[in-house]
């Protein structure tokens, strides 16, 4: 009977996001017809933004009572099924075609996000746990990087609200920001999908930034995107480690299973569904079909971003892990794009 009712507890909120996610498709397809009707040419904006948008203008007006609370805390399970399902449109040979090139770039950022967190977060006098869920959530994959470590660090709840308020406040920002500067210096789609999947920290932002630049570079930010976020359990464990032989954190008996429990499990289901795609087993239809859904779940996914975000509490979590976070985060997307462009230029692509 719990379990039912907790089931049921969600669905409000799947319902909001459903609303908000449909109100950003209806709008999106209305000014493209309305243009098309009227001769005029509009600004293409799509779904994605719309959706976040609305969201945002919910959740910092009349707010988002506590009755939907429970199913829009679900949109973090929808981008992960939808990131599963777009597996489908993914041959194997797409995924190697991310390049030896680029993987290094993603070992780099990793490096380079966490020296400079750290730096930062010693500059500005951060307790030592908060620097560290900031260098994790900045190198690795935001938001989910930071729940990840805070148990394992034994950081304190204060610590992981400002660390995730810091990373959050930058995501909004890179939808807008990532396509002008690809476009104004006229990266191509490997180049900029790449740009994005290393240096937008939470993964729906990074999916949404590289779709609204064109779906060639989304589907290079995914794969990008997917690779980093695949790294989690060994970071989380290096910092776990660290906080252990400095006595602030419980030891780690069997750092196998610690690994397998920090996986992002859905990253082996788009492996699954890529290798499915690439046997053959799907035809046409069908892989359109999921393709299509995987749109739909991240339709709900951006919808939960904005609802999700609250100008308000971002500013109540103060200024210095905020501080942190923008010039963090401005540090690593300004030096992640100079590797980039260097290496599209060396390598071509």
């Amino acid at each position: 009977m719990r379990t039912l009712r907790q089931q049921l507890a969600v669905v409000p909120g799947i319902v909001l996001l459903f609303v908000v996610g449909y109100a950003g498709k209806f709008t999106e397809q209305w000014l493209a017809a309305y243009g098309k009707a009227h001769h005029l040419t509009l600004p293409n904006i799509e779904y994605v933004l719309w959706a976040i948008v609305f969201g945002l203008i919910v959740s910092n007006t009349v707010g988002v009572p506590a009755i939907f609370r429970a199913g829009v805390d679900t949109y973090e399970f929808w981008l992960k099924i939808g990131i599963v399902l777009l597996g489908v449109r993914f041959v194997l040979g797409d995924i190697v075609k991310l390049g030896g090139v680029s993987l290094a770039c993603v070992v780099l950022e990793l490096a380079l996000a966490i020296v400079v967190m750290t730096a930062l977060g010693r500059a500005f006098k951060l307790s030592p746990k908060l620097t560290s869920l900031l260098a994790i959530g900045a190198s690795v994959c935001g938001v989910s990087a930071i729940i990840a470590a805070k148990g394992a660090i034994e950081a304190d709840d204060e610590d992981a609200s400002y660390a995730i308020a810091a990373i959050l406040a930058l995501g909004a920002v890179s939808l807008l920001v990532f396509p002008l500067v690809g476009r104004a210096i006229g990266m191509s789609d490997h180049a900029y999908g790449l740009w994005v999947g290393l240096a937008v920290d939470n993964t729906a932002e990074a999916v949404a930034a590289g779709a609204l630049y064109s779906d060639a570079a989304g589907k290079f930010a995914v794969l990008a995107k997917t690779t980093r976020n695949a790294t989690i359990g060994f970071v989380v464990l290096g910092y776990a480690l660290y906080w252990v032989r400095r006595s602030q954190a419980h030891a780690i008996a069997h750092k196998g299973a610690f690994l397998w429990q920090k996986f992002p499990k859905f990253v082996l289901g788009f492996l699954v569904i890529s290798g499915i795609a690439t046997a053959g087993a799907f035809s046409q239809a069908q892989a359109a079909d999921l393709a299509n859904l995987s749109r739909w779940a991240f339709l709900l996914t951006f919808a939960g971003v904005g609802l999700r975000t609250d100008v308000r509490e971002l500013a109540r979590q103060g200024w210095r892990p905020l501080a942190v976070g923008v010039v963090g985060e401005f540090a690593i997307a300004a030096l992640t794009l100079a590797m980039i462009v260097a290496a599209a230029r060396r390598f071509v692509f």
